[in-house]
């Protein structure tokens, strides 16, 4: 029996992942494939890597650090989460990233990526983190905030843009079974966002344009399709019990933690379910 994963994005809303992951890790949860968007790579990855509390650890210990993310990086860089520091540095010298286990795993993992061009989303199979850091850019290049990344000549922006829960994606592939982890709760619908912003700077892209436009509609309507798929018994679902008040780019490390800690006992509560449902 193989089992897929689909790790929903969010920015620091995926401290929420992060607790899941690192109880999966406790419970030695097989997982075969993982499909992540934009912050379900940056911290999913750790899940392969066996790295429990990776994530939670090194988040909170740059969350005010202005060399990590924020307006200064922004300002200065054009993008909101500092390229160097917090793709380069942090995971190569101040909290490494355990590539050689990565490797060992076997689990095959796809990060989501938004074509500028085209504005259709591209999945990217990663091997080397090191040597593809530009990927986990692109997949977390959030728009407006983020400048576009180029990776092998194309053009992308956060995956999120075009495929927020890539769950059709996942049972394309095969799996026998899969789970996904979201950082929404189950009321949770995207409201309309303004057109008139992305065509002023993405207007050389219109395609792009359209996607970032209907992306409310595309992420309810694959809301509704999970509910209906998780009703029918297809799929496994965990998604935050309640709402935290937590900012994309959130710095108090309370915050990180309170939305870190509802992943773990999400998770622990509906342990059994999930092991019935994998049948271990």
């Amino acid at each position: 029996m193989s089992v897929g994963l689909v790790l929903e994005g969010g920015a620091m809303r995926g401290m929420y992942t992060a607790g899941v992951l690192d109880i999966f890790m406790d419970h030695d949860i097989p997982i075969d494939g993982i499909i992540g968007v934009s912050a379900g790579v940056l911290f999913g990855v750790n899940y392969p890597s066996r790295q429990r509390g990776r994530v939670i650890r090194y988040n909170k210990r740059f969350a005010k650090d202005p060399r990590y993310m924020g307006w200064k990086s922004f300002l200065t860089t054009g993008n909101i989460i500092n390229k160097d520091f917090a793709y380069y540095t942090v995971p190569q010298k101040l909290d490494v990233f355990d590539q050689e286990m990565f490797e060992k795993s076997g689990v095959d993992f796809y990060a989501t990526l938004t074509n500028v061009e085209t504005g259709k989303p591209e999945y990217v199979k990663l091997n080397n983190l090191f040597d593809e850091m530009e990927v986990l850019r692109a997949t977390s290049a959030m728009p407006l905030v983020s400048k576009i990344v180029e990776v092998d000549g194309k053009k992308y922006l956060d995956g999120g843009v075009s495929d927020s829960v890539p769950v059709n994606k996942i049972r394309e592939m095969g799996y026998d079974k899969v789970i996904v982890v979201l950082t929404r709760p189950l009321d949770y619908r995207k409201k309309p966002s303004n057109p008139a912003l992305y065509k002023m700077v993405y207007g050389k892209y219109p395609q792009f344009v359209e996607t970032a436009t209907n992306r409310y509609k595309d992420y309810n309507d694959t809301v509704e399709h999970i509910i209906d798929l998780e009703n029918k018994k297809e799929i496994f679902v965990i998604r935050p019990s309640k709402t935290i008040d937590i900012k994309r780019i959130e710095r108090d490390e309370n915050k990180l933690q309170e939305m870190y800690d509802l992943g773990v006992s999400d998770c622990i509560s509906r342990m059994d379910a999930l092991k019935e449902y994998l049948d271990i």
